[in-house]
């Protein structure tokens, strides 16, 4: 996100923004990726928002669903006031990258516990199964708005592209148009926007087409090592013929000097 404060988070649907905002850049996380565990943990797949609730079986508290079997500051009334339970979680997760040095590690560990774990694999409206990490890492790129999921609406991808140009550029042409600029705004408005879809169709187009040939490439390659399979086998089937003849013609002169040496 080009800038980061509670405005641009919330206009990217974050909820307590204000609260993770300052949990993350009190430990030098990026809100984005602090705001995508939230909406992980507790808002679901195509959901920035996460909610201050108690979930798995009673044993998760606030946003950041901290574990009261693992957690003493879980049993705790601070557990479910949103600002302390960020701020817990913030702590946990700057560590766990300190120990690991790696973010999707340990966005692994703060899941599983384990470092290398897929963990709790999340089912996306577009039919995506990620596990844990990579589904928090595709909550930040759609936070951080340098992604939209593929399946969804124009209407969703407009939207995305709209609020956080609107919270942080009043003086803009779309910071006009959400307050009622003139038809001529507008239609330059959706002229980019209807720009901003083309060109992540042809992305789309461009990856798909990249995949197909990949696989004629593939299959290429395939088809030359079984002619070339083919074509020794042949061979092999050929001398195998000559060798057999060859072992037929020594059985018969054999033959023949035996029977020489009984007549």
């Amino acid at each position: 996100m080009d800038s980061i404060s509670a405005a641009s988070l919330a206009a990217r649907g974050v909820a307590y923004a204000p609260e993770i905002l300052s949990a993350a850049t009190a430990q030098g996380l990026d809100p984005a990726l602090l705001a995508a565990v939230a909406a992980q943990e507790t808002g679901g797949p195509n959901s920035n928002a996460g909610r201050n609730v108690v979930g798995d079986g009673g044993h998760g508290h606030g946003l950041f669903q901290i574990d009261d079997r693992y957690h003493a500051f879980a049993r705790t009334a601070a557990a479910m006031a949103p600002a302390a339970n960020a701020e817990y979680a913030a702590a946990m997760l700057a560590e766990l990258i300190r120990r690991y040095g790696s973010v999707r590690r340990a966005l692994s560990a703060y899941n599983a516990g384990a470092p290398d774990a897929v963990g709790t694999v999340t089912e996306w409206r577009d039919g995506s199964r990620l596990g844990y990490a990579d589904s928090v890492l595709r909550h930040e790129a759609l936070i951080a708005g340098l992604a939209t999921s593929p399946q969804m609406t124009i209407k969703e991808r407009t939207m995305a592209f709209l609020l956080p140009l609107a919270a942080g550029a009043g003086a803009s042409l779309l910071g006009g148009l959400a307050r009622g600029a003139s038809g001529a705004a507008e239609n330059a408005a959706m002229g980019a926007i209807n720009a901003q879809d083309e060109a992540f169709q042809l992305g789309l187009y461009g990856s798909q087409i990249a995949n197909q040939e990949q696989l004629s490439l593939e299959s290429t390659l395939f088809d030359q090592m079984m002619d070339e399979r083919s074509e020794n086998m042949r061979e092999v089937n050929e001398l195998r013929n000559v060798d057999m003849q060859e072992r037929k013609a020594d059985d018969d002169i054999t033959k023949k000097f035996i029977q020489t040496l009984t007549q």
